[in-house]
């Protein structure tokens, strides 16, 4: 670990734990613990703070550490994504990126816009069954419910908490194309297997992006965690 790395990252990843990986696209990942994060961490790390408690400091940190390589790879152009007032990362031109973290882990997924039009990457923890069962009608439309009548407890759980990251991915991946926000009833996952799903629209965001409209997701499973990505071709 170099004299910039913080002590509250671990030594940053290129392991991709996604099925698929993107041509030309590069996924950059770091554990963190907030317990270690210092107040100089951003001034070290040559990197804009942010305001908040141990945890939003250091996941922040970490995000735009990966961003930072990420972008590095890709376009040979270390940079740090400045936060837009909308609070989306602001990529630099004809690149595009997306930052997740959560269960103190975070990673960036950039390529460039010649490639893919957009990306949508996002973790989330895996709810636990009671958990999952009080969010549900937050996050599923009543449709996605019916089809998880007949599914035991832990089978249910998780399959509510990858629609969750699935609908978190579907929105990193539209919002810059649309500029219109939307909600978790606003999309549903019609199908999947064991490692991608479809997602259709359920009202129009855009032109271009309608009611109907149907888009391919993919995920992974690891250390009780799930990760999706949504990502648009050119």
């Amino acid at each position: 670990m170099n004299a910039r790395h913080p002590a509250c990252c671990s030594p940053l990843d290129t392991h991709n734990p996604l099925p698929n990986s993107l041509a030309g696209a590069q996924l950059i990942s770091t554990r963190f613990d907030p317990t270690l994060f210092a107040e100089d961490d951003f001034a070290r790390c040559d990197i804009a703070p942010v305001r908040g408690v141990a945890k939003r400091q250091a996941e922040y940190l970490a995000g735009r550490l990966c961003a930072r390589e990420a972008l590095r790879r890709v376009t040979g152009q270390p940079g740090v994504p400045a936060v837009g007032a909308d609070r989306a990362p602001q990529w630099p031109l004809g690149v595009v990126g997306s930052i997740t973290h959560g269960d103190n882990w975070a990673a960036a997924l950039v390529a460039l816009r010649e490639q893919w039009r957009a990306l949508g990457l996002d973790v989330e923890r895996l709810l636990p069954a009671e958990r999952a069962q009080r969010l549900q009608g937050e996050i599923l439309t009543p449709a996605e419910v019916q089809r998880l009548q007949n599914l035991d407890d832990e089978t249910r759980a998780a399959r509510i908490s990858l629609t969750f990251s699935l609908k978190e991915s579907l929105f990193k991946a539209l919002y810059p194309l649309t500029l219109t926000r939307f909600y978790f009833h606003d999309a549903e996952l019609l199908e999947m297997d064991h490692d991608s799903a479809r997602l259709r629209l359920l009202i129009d965001l855009h032109p271009d992006w309608r009611t109907g409209t149907e888009l391919d997701g993919q995920f992974a499973l690891f250390d009780n965690k799930v990760l999706s990505l949504v990502a648009l071709a050119a």
